[in-house]
């Protein structure tokens, strides 16, 4: 699974948003995970938020199959279909079930 940090440098959300829109349109592979970060704070980021909007989008416009937001292996948020459905993808990555709120996975 290709792993792709958006977040690496601290940019703005614009340019966060850039990576994120060249990513999906160029990646082929079935299964992504996106770097985006949980925000400095503590309470979670504008990225984040941002990550998670687009990916919502693009899910409505059917332009990707899902994503699972990487908190969703610590508790109950109705992802858990998806995740055994491609739990054969996911388990390849070192973050499968840490329960990490900073990463997505995106199912193209």
């Amino acid at each position: 699974m290709k792993s792709y940090n958006i977040k690496i440098d601290m940019p703005t959300q614009a340019l966060a948003r850039q990576r994120l829109d060249v990513i999906l349109k160029y990646e082929k592979e079935p299964i992504i995970k996106i770097v985006h970060g949980y925000g400095s704070t503590g309470v979670g980021g504008v990225i984040r938020d941002m990550v998670r909007q687009v990916l919502e989008d693009k899910m409505s416009k059917q332009e990707i199959k899902a994503f699972i937001p990487g908190e969703a292996f610590g508790s109950l948020f109705g992802y858990d279909q998806l995740i055994k459905t491609y739990q054969h993808l996911l388990k390849k990555d070192p973050e499968y079930k840490r329960n990490n709120p900073g990463i997505s996975y995106i199912i193209l």
